[in-house]
């Protein structure tokens, strides 16, 4: 069996070819239609000088031209290289210098960047805008549509993710297409996708969770695309009523802006069968008032670039267990471990590490930082995390998140998830800071849903739930929390405030 992307998508257009590919704009799009637009990005490429192994970089918001260049893309057997659209110009100039980007496919507002780039980027051959001007429209046309597909070997480099660079410079997370497709099928198997499924795709493409989970996937089954171009509150419930949407993918805070949508009620999620939250840890107070509002469930799992990205979830229809990430899912391996490596026991907390058909290669140019992070086969997460006897998986934070107050450990999520519970708080985070007696202590960033919450309310609040050490000694309300493209609250920004 090849593990090719590019074969995948084909094989699904040669047995479904009259079923709907992607939904834009009310617009279904077949299969049979899709494949013709892949094939002609694919052509135009290579026309243009585009060849197996060369990096090709996509700077494009949610829209049916990434699916397009994107498996158009794999198809010639070069590398993708998805990157979010609204990076500085400096960022978007370190992920082209970095991969050494032949080409890129971009949005058409971000032609005066790639202007005032170019001179710096000698490799640079071809730059294509899309949604103005006639450039997309060109590649398309250019080579005819009648390319055959690449040889594509199982591990040869399908996509390379820039990581969102919370600590340092980025690094590019070299995902081969055994990586992705193993991934996608384990995605597919465990949530029962099928060719009558239509999932919202509303989550970044350029970000991994998004391809997996909803794009590789999906369209590795037959299933719909129903494609958005932004999270908008009232559009998602709108487009899941009105396209008939049988998926809906998430991140915590579309979860909690979705709960306190003025109007929306059950009746809004009746068609859908499966919603699923990933990105980063899901405060246990938002599933459980949005599971209660909606009737629906929530299944909560686990992932990170470097993993193509899920390595657990809660397993639909067997036993789940609201604040654990779940189990492995098929092909993957986890693991509880100690700062020696050595398997800690049940219910103790250590490092989180997995291993499986689905990690990535390693990091581009950086064999160091591979190094650390790979071990004898195993991915080390960074996470810290506990398994019961079930070998059900409970994050418990990010390890170099962990507060020490006098000698005694803090755990973020575990002050976090007690902030959630105050009915007046819509976003929560806490960190560390800097303590002359103590080493650290503990300061809480707060978005409030009710401007009349104190500082002095919330912290009686935590009194009477948290031992002393673990209650925040500094509060400060924020209009929203700072997050990077996944969703991921940035830490680091908020201790240096």
């Amino acid at each position: 069996m090849s593990w090719s992307l590019a074969e995948i998508l084909e094989n699904s257009a040669a047995s479904h070819p009259l079923r709907p590919a992607y939904v834009w704009g009310g617009r279904e799009t077949s299969y049979s239609e899709l494949m013709d637009q892949v094939m002609r990005c694919a052509s135009g490429l290579a026309s243009h000088g585009i060849v197996k192994g060369d990096k090709v970089v996509l700077l494009l918001g949610n829209s049916p031209d990434f699916v397009i260049a994107y498996y158009g893309i794999l198809r010639i057997g070069a590398v993708a290289v998805p990157v979010n659209p609204t990076y500085t110009p400096e960022e978007i100039a370190y992920v082209l210098d970095n991969s050494r980007a032949r080409a890129v496919i971009a949005a058409a507002p971000l032609e005066p960047v790639f202007h005032a780039l170019r001179p710096r980027l000698p490799e640079l051959k071809l730059v294509v805008l899309t949604g103005a001007g006639t450039s997309w429209d060109e590649l398309l046309d250019a080579g005819g549509g009648n390319l055959e597909s690449a040889y594509i070997k199982d591990d040869d480099t399908a996509v390379i993710l820039y990581t969102s660079g919370t600590t340092g410079k980025p690094k590019g997370a070299m995902l081969s297409h055994r990586n992705l497709a193993t991934n996608a099928e384990s995605v597919h198997s465990m949530f029962k996708i099928n060719h009558e499924d239509r999932a919202v795709v509303v989550l970044p493409m350029f970000h991994i969770y998004s391809m997996t989970v909803c794009v590789n996937a999906p369209l590795a089954v037959g299933a719909a695309l129903i494609i958005m171009p932004r999270f908008q509150p009232a559009e998602v419930i709108r487009t899941i009523r009105e396209d008939r949407a049988t998926m809906f993918s998430g991140v915590p805070t579309m979860y909690s802006f979705l709960l306190q949508f003025p109007g929306a009620s059950a009746a809004d999620f009746a068609g859908i069968r499966l919603c699923s939250s990933g990105g980063a840890s899901l405060p246990l107070e938002v599933l459980n008032r949005f599971e209660e509002k909606f009737q629906t469930v929530i299944y909560e799992g686990y992932g990170l670039s470097e993993a193509s990205p899920v390595t657990a979830f809660n397993p639909l229809g067997g036993i789940r267990k609201p604040g654990s990430i779940g189990v492995d899912i098929p092909n993957v391996i986890n693991k509880v471990v100690d700062s020696e490596g050595r398997e800690v026991p049940r219910g103790e907390v250590g490092e989180l590490i997995a291993q499986g058909p689905n990690i990535m290669q390693g990091y581009l140019g950086m064999p160091e930082a591979t190094a650390a992070t790979l071990r004898d086969g195993w991915l080390y997460t960074g996470d810290m995390a506990r398994m019961d006897e079930e070998g059900y998986i409970f994050i418990v934070d990010r390890k170099k998140d962990m507060i020490n107050v006098g000698g005694f450990n803090v755990y973020p999520r575990e002050v976090e998830e007690v902030i959630y519970q105050h009915p007046a708080v819509f976003e929560a985070a806490v960190v560390g800071v800097p303590d002359e007696v103590f080493g650290e202590r503990v300061k809480a960033f707060v978005v409030r849903s009710d401007e009349s919450l104190s500082v002095e309310d919330l912290l009686a609040f935590c009194q009477s739930r948290l031992v002393k050490y673990k209650i925040p000694t500094i509060v400060e309300f924020l209009a929203e929390l700072p997050k990077n493209s996944s969703g991921k609250t940035l830490r680091r920004a908020l201790r240096e405030k």
